[in-house]
């Protein structure tokens, strides 16, 4: 049987049939690429993609094909943990654009500084990703660990005359503003370092005796005397201040804070059980996250503002 040509009616050679043939198999599995406008926002103007044939045409993305190639990432994503404020800061530089933004969150129980270098653009309406950023979480220094896991908790005179002893680096004489201050809110003397010094040791030399008396005196000071021949290293009953001063830092390697904290005691079936209180942890902390965060923002020239920042 000849093959004729459909439209001429004529029969067709060799020639014309191999080249019908070959086109034939191209279009049934051939693919072209080609470029699909877009006229969305956020997207480019125009994308490739591949045109397939066969018995089910279609149409597929090329962009995967393209990452297996990727030199480098897309864009600047992750999260960067520091752990000091001037990590934060110097980081924070090293990545910042003109739209980038830092947040804070003053909670004192979980304060943090996180920066946003790829923030929505203070121009325009087009978003940005929200992925790349720094993170400070504050974490607590040492000594503010220590004060803060038995501020409350009762302790027995000899643990207590220890515990100031072995802590007495972080013990700061009280300044002028604070004498009228806190004298006056609390009715009572602050205490220098040297005078827990000396409270602690004659604390130590006490541990058997029984108390015999205990008054407040005019000063609202606490003044403690025991029932025994000797009464420590000067023959004397020992005044007990209400209040002394902490000047620590309360984050790692951060600046140090002067925190107030109430000196307590109770008498009881003749011994003296001594426990301290953080006047208002929660102010101490506060003050701190705040002028870290001025700082954050003054060094890095970023606006700031309370609160978190939008979920990426």
């Amino acid at each position: 049987m000849v093959k004729t040509d459909s439209i001429a009616g004529e029969p067709a050679s060799q020639p014309d049939q191999v080249a019908a043939i070959a086109k034939l198999a191209r279009e049934a599995a051939g693919v072209d690429i080609i470029e699909l406008k877009i006229a969305a926002r956020g997207l480019p103007e125009s994308v490739p993609i591949a045109r397939l044939y066969g018995e089910s045409p279609e149409f597929d993305s090329l962009k995967r094909l393209a990452e297996e190639w990727r030199l480098h990432p897309e864009r600047k994503t992750g999260t960067a943990q520091v752990d000091t404020l001037t990590s934060f800061i110097d980081l924070t530089n090293r990545h910042k654009t003109a739209d980038s933004a830092i947040f804070a969150n003053t909670d004192w129980k979980a304060p943090a500084l996180t920066a946003v270098i790829d923030y929505h653009a203070v121009e325009g309406t087009d978003a940005q990703w929200l992925k790349h950023r720094v993170h400070y979480a504050f974490p607590l220094s040492e000594q503010w660990k220590t004060w803060v896991s038995t501020n409350g908790k009762p302790m027995a005179q000899a643990d207590f005359a220890q515990f100031i002893e072995d802590n007495i680096a972080d013990l700061s004489s009280p300044e002028a503003l604070e004498v009228t201050d806190y004298e006056a809110k609390f009715a009572t003397k602050i205490a220098t370092p040297s005078e827990l010094v000396a409270l602690s040791r004659g604390l130590a030399v006490r541990v058997e005796s029984k108390v015999a008396s205990n008054v407040v005196l005019q000063s609202g000071e606490g003044q403690i005397v025991w029932d025994e021949a000797h009464q420590g290293a000067d023959g004397k009953s020992l005044k007990v201040p209400g209040l002394f001063m902490l000047s620590i830092p309360l984050f790692h390697m951060g600046e140090t804070q002067r925190v107030p904290v109430r000196l307590r005691y109770r008498i009881r079936e003749g011994s003296t059980i001594w426990f301290y209180q953080i006047y208002r942890p929660d102010v101490a902390v506060t003050e701190r996250v705040t002028e870290d965060y001025e700082d954050a923002m003054s060094q890095t020239g970023l606006p700031g503002f309370i609160g978190k920042p939008e979920p990426a």
